[in-house]
């Protein structure tokens, strides 16, 4: 029986909101293990939302696309408002992302799943692109409303220079940024074991630096976005 794996954070924030980075260095913590508790295996992605941008700051790495996966989550929980920092753990509970406490709580009271088991190859058909091919199984059966396979590109160790709005003439640190989301395929009625091959390319930015990126493989129930695999690769540092 393969053993349970880590548990998904998705943090919702933005260099443009006054209480974001507090959520941030505590998510870079958890994520690096530097934590006085005792806490489950983690995956962290952090989501850079748009709608702090009229602030007086543009956060360099938000995106509409995130804003709007945001919004599928408050629906999802009938909150009343979008709001940053929040934080999504495993798509079935959630709370205030600089909640310490609300956090733990929220981490230690999930299920938790088997990784997917996947190969990657990673190649660079231009300067400006990465393809990646992906080769492997899940390890458990997905059924019922079906699931999304999905590929997050993400970025550590990013620092800011916040020249305006209400951050300004602080230096953010932003780890686990998610600058690329990409559905693998969709699966239904999959039985675990069972061979999945894909193939994705995504646009790089400038100043990618693979040494400080990574993918993360995660499968995700149609409609109620539950979470119930996933994996981390890192990228190679000669790709």
């Amino acid at each position: 029986m393969p053993r349970p794996g880590p548990v998904v954070l998705e943090l919702f924030t933005s260099q443009g909101c006054a209480t974001s980075p507090s959520a941030e260095l505590l998510f870079s913590r958890i994520g690096r293990g530097d934590f006085a508790h005792e806490v489950p295996p983690v995956i962290i992605l952090v989501y850079h939302v748009d709608y702090w941008d009229y602030n007086g700051w543009k956060d360099p790495f938000g995106s509409s696309q995130w804003t709007v996966r945001q919004k599928g989550y408050v629906e999802m929980f009938n909150l009343d408002t979008m709001f940053t920092p929040h934080v999504v753990v495993q798509g079935v509970k959630q709370c205030i992302g600089n909640d310490e406490d609300g956090v733990m709580e929220c981490i230690k009271g999930v299920s938790r799943y088997p990784s997917p088991a996947f190969e990657a190859t990673f190649e660079r058909p231009t300067p400006e692109s990465l393809q990646i091919t992906l080769k492997g199984a899940l390890r458990a059966k997905v059924d019922g409303v079906g699931a999304d396979i999905m590929v997050a590109l993400c970025e550590s160790g990013l620092v800011t220079d916040c020249q305006d709005g209400v951050n300004k003439d602080r230096m953010l640190a932003n780890d686990f940024v998610v600058r690329k989301l990409t559905k693998l395929c969709s699966i239904d009625n999959l039985p675990s074991k069972k061979i999945i091959t894909g193939t994705l390319e995504c646009d790089l930015w400038q100043g990618f630096n693979s040494t400080k990126c990574g993918i993360v493989v995660f499968v995700q129930q149609h409609g109620t976005r539950h979470i119930f695999g996933s994996q981390r690769i890192q990228l190679p540092a000669d790709i």
